[in-house]
């Protein structure tokens, strides 16, 4: 919580006890090395291997937001961070896929209880995956919306039952009146191979498209509603159900991120004791006082960005505790928060690259992997510092401009 400019610590609170998020991150932890096994199998098969997936299932580590009325954790902001982290220190892809499922399976508690009756009344174990972006048409018809399009890029889609998805709300006339969130069975859509990318390749983020589907009223929320805190759901006693929208969107990114740079530090430290710098007479590279400071950078970069994200959280995590909705100032630091621990991140990376050396693009190393899977994911435009920043400082200044409804 942040109390007259200062970072204040924030206990996990009334909606989760301590023993919970500390189990939940200790099946995280035991993944790992699972995780590591299947690592090089998952970016070449571009998709997560089902041994991987099934454990994680039977983790419980998929029903993190799972509302408790359906044998889920209904856990917390944190945990979600949390466990994510864990996850990418044993493989970023595994992590992101995870992160997404859990924080579609948040937004589809955000739906009238009819809509998650749907899902998690007929699959408790339900997986949700999701695009906001509102790349369809839609044709109003009685009690609902015929609708039509591609959603890119949907990570985790094979494996889930269903989808939320962006569309255009529009009235009989065909006039766009709101923008929504459409929740969609997977039976309902085919999947396109589309994610031919250099990093976060197991992903398998690929295209959803449908062609004249019928979606019924009640499987559709609005997004500008739920950005200001209006949501569907008649569970208001749900504290997890209360997180701020954007906020909660945007900080899950986070958690893949600081997984991956704890991984690249780990292993360059570990190798330093044992790895001579060529072409001087360091017979090892912790002999060396340059690697012992730009080691201690990358640390403490990695630190910080750990700290502004468990802030970050905690901030989430206690207004939703007080139901209050974060006013808009608040809701930008989150943003911020968010994008500047990724930045972090990727520096700290490049840092533990740079000290390893060339030896960090072979294709036996790990590091190049963390390397690509970082700098995808961190360019995913909700991470994206820049904009977070001019957001952030927009508000602080006062400055009545919007460069984006997504805060």
């Amino acid at each position: 919580m942040m109390m007259n400019g200062v970072l204040m610590a924030v206990d996990l609170g009334e909606q989760e006890s301590r023993e919970t998020h500390d189990e939940l991150l200790a099946r995280a932890v035991a993944l790992q090395p699972l995780l590591r096994e299947h690592a090089a199998t998952a970016e070449a098969n571009r998709q997560v291997p089902d041994v991987v997936i099934d454990a994680i299932a039977e983790a419980g580590l998929f029903k993190l937001a799972t509302p408790a009325r359906y044998g889920g954790h209904q856990s917390s902001t944190r945990t979600m961070l949390d466990v994510s982290a864990a996850l990418a220190e044993g493989d970023g892809s595994t992590s992101w896929v995870v992160a997404l499922v859990n924080v579609c399976n948040w937004l589809t508690g955000l739906f009238p209880t009819k809509a998650q009756d749907d899902v998690f009344g007929a699959d408790p174990d339900a997986r949700v995956t999701g695009v906001l972006t509102p790349t369809s048409t839609t044709v109003r018809v009685e009690g609902g919306w015929l609708v039509s399009g591609r959603w890119y890029y949907n990570s985790g889609s094979a494996h889930s039952g269903w989808a939320v998805l962006g569309i255009p709300v529009t009235d009989t006339d065909g006039t766009v009146v709101d923008q929504g969130l459409a929740l969609v069975p997977r039976t309902d859509l085919s999947l396109e191979d589309t994610w031919f990318v250099a990093g976060m390749k197991g992903t398998a983020s690929n295209c959803l498209t449908g062609e004249d589907f019928f979606v019924p009223e009640y499987r559709v929320i609005s997004v500008p509603a739920a950005i200001g805190g209006h949501y569907a759901t008649e569970h208001e006693d749900e504290v997890l159900s209360r997180s701020a929208f954007v906020p909660i969107l945007t900080l899950v990114l986070a958690g893949p991120q600081l997984g991956l740079g704890r991984a690249a530090l780990k292993y360059v430290t570990e190798k330093a004791g044992q790895k001579p710098i060529s072409y001087t007479f360091y017979e090892t590279q912790a002999d060396s006082v340059a690697v012992q400071l730009r080691i201690a950078e990358a640390a403490l970069r990695i630190d910080t960005a750990t700290l502004l994200a468990e802030q970050a959280a905690a901030d989430i995590d206690e207004a939703a505790r007080r139901d209050t909705y974060p006013d808009f100032t608040q809701r930008a630091r989150v943003r911020a928060y968010t994008g500047w621990a990724i930045q972090n991140v990727l520096e700290a990376i490049d840092i533990l690259l740079n000290v390893h050396g060339a030896a960090s693009f072979a294709e036996a190393n790990p590091l190049q992997r963390i390397w690509r899977d970082a700098n995808t994911a961190g360019r995913h435009a909700m991470a994206a510092p820049t904009v977070a920043l001019e957001v952030y400082g927009k508000a602080l200044l006062g400055v009545d401009e919007t460069i984006t409804p997504l805060v």
